[in-house]
């Protein structure tokens, strides 16, 4: 008669499994956290992008920035899910726009801010993102960070 050997993995070969496991989960939820922050922000540029368009054509037209939201004709409450709010400030060739947010579940982002600064030229209003606000930048667009 011949003995069947039952065979398995033993004890330290699933310890070693199990500690690989924690150690990709260690690396791997940070990382997502930080993803899902910067795609919550994202939504903020995009309503900005609209601010950003009207106040452009108000400078070609005009030939100075709007000094409201309702002389370039604009929302005047800008909000969404994750967005407190838009607001605009502007006169002469310099416009600001302050996209406060306001981020559900605790993340890092609730209550910062990114400043677009727009300067009037001849040939129309370049933005610039990389030096306002109190967001980190490690949640930033690429474009926006300093």
């Amino acid at each position: 008669m011949k003995k069947q050997m039952q065979q398995g993995f033993t004890l330290i070969e699933l310890m070693i499994v199990v500690a690989i496991i924690g150690i990709l989960a260690a690396v791997a939820i940070p990382a997502y956290t930080d993803y899902t922050v910067r795609a919550k922000v994202s939504e903020g540029i995009g309503l900005a992008a609209a601010v950003k368009t009207s106040v452009s054509e108000y400078y070609q037209a005009i030939g100075n920035m709007p000094t409201s939201e309702l002389a370039a004709g604009m929302a005047t409450a800008i909000s969404s899910q994750y967005v407190a709010g838009v607001d605009y400030a502007g006169s002469g060739s310099v416009a600001t726009i302050t996209i406060t947010y306001e981020l559900l579940g605790g993340d890092a982002a609730s209550g910062e801010t990114i400043l677009f600064v727009g300067t009037g030229s001849g040939s129309g209003v370049e933005w610039s993102c990389d030096t306002g606000g109190t967001l980190d930048g490690k949640y930033r667009p690429a474009n926006c960070r300093p």
